[in-house]
């Protein structure tokens, strides 16, 4: 009677259990799937070993034996060192030049992902790590350069040079990480020594700036005096070639004058003469003409005197 009882209960037990363990199997079946999103990677872990990557899509893992993360391998991420936010952190800031002056850097440093499993399991903690061989190969290259250099011109080869160190020596950790920029925000003398410092710098941009003039001075001063001189010599060469060229008409001209004369002496005599009052009288304004036969009968007539009075003319 007994058993009778119980074979209901056993019957719906192997039912419900049966129920159950399909439900169980379904979730973990539909718990397996997983979904990598663009500029995203799944590392599969399996028995928390790496065990291989997925791509963007749906992917399928086989539930409590593989877990899978999830890196997104495009997004830029940076990180601050020598300052936090508006926050200056002196511990990573001041270092020392390579001629041994302090000065206070800050800089930023641009980086993505490039290996996502190295980046998850080679390092404990890959921003930090990265944080403190940013500062190791920033102080690196500031040692090896002079305050005014890291301050002014030298910038851009102190970042060069930081950047290139750093991404070495993430490549020796086997960190997984990609460099993409390293940015020098404030770089100062500390503030014990800044207006100080400050006054040096301006007084060497006054001494630059001076020199510099000098030098525009200088530059266009020479080649003025030198066009002068140009100027000058072809003036002369001018006037030396007028000269002979005016001498050799000359000499032209008297020699054909002497071969007229030669052969009628009168006539040319004569036109000389008369080409010669052409020549005076024209720069005359006032012609008196007195007849042959009046000669010394007439007395000179006189200009008028300064008080513009007309002297009478005596016969």
């Amino acid at each position: 009677m007994l058993s009778r009882t119980l074979s209901p209960f056993r019957y719906f037990g192997g039912k419900l259990g049966t129920i159950v363990l399909v439900l169980v199997l379904v979730a973990l079946g539909v718990s397996g799937f997983f979904v990598v999103g663009p500029g995203e990677q799944g590392v599969l872990r399996t028995f928390g070993k790496h065990s291989g990557y997925a791509g963007p899509g749906p992917h399928f893992r086989i539930p409590i034996v593989q877990d899978v993360d999830v890196v997104n391998i495009e997004n830029i991420r940076r990180i601050e060192v020598g300052f936090r936010e508006d926050k200056a952190v002196p511990s990573e800031a001041l270092m020392l030049t390579g001629d041994e002056n302090i000065v206070e850097a800050q800089i930023i440093i641009q980086y993505k992902i490039s290996d996502s499993a190295k980046y998850l399991f080679r390092l404990r903690d890959p921003e930090e790590a990265l944080r403190a061989t940013a500062e190791v190969a920033l102080r690196s290259s500031v040692g090896r350069t002079k305050i005014d250099d890291v301050i002014t011109t030298g910038r851009e080869t102190v970042q060069a040079e930081t950047r290139d160190w750093l991404q070495k020596l993430m490549n020796e950790y086997q960190s997984g990480i990609s460099i993409t920029e390293v940015k020098l925000q404030r770089v100062d003398a500390p503030d014990e020594v800044k207006e100080a410092f400050h006054d040096v710098v301006r007084a060497r941009e006054e001494k630059e700036k001076l020199i510099n003039q000098a030098k525009g001075y200088q530059a266009d001063l020479i080649p003025r005096a030198r066009g002068e001189a140009r100027q000058i010599e072809r003036e002369a060469e001018g006037y030396k070639e007028e000269r002979v060229l005016r001498a050799r008409g000359d000499a032209a001209k008297f020699d054909a004058q002497l071969t007229e004369y030669q052969k009628a002496a009168d006539v040319t005599r004569r036109r000389l003469h008369l080409e010669a009052l052409e020549r005076v009288l024209a720069r005359a304004e006032k012609k008196t003409l007195i007849p042959e036969n009046l000669k010394g009968a007439v007395l000179p007539l006189l200009t008028s005197p300064p008080g513009g009075a007309t002297p009478e003319k005596k016969q």
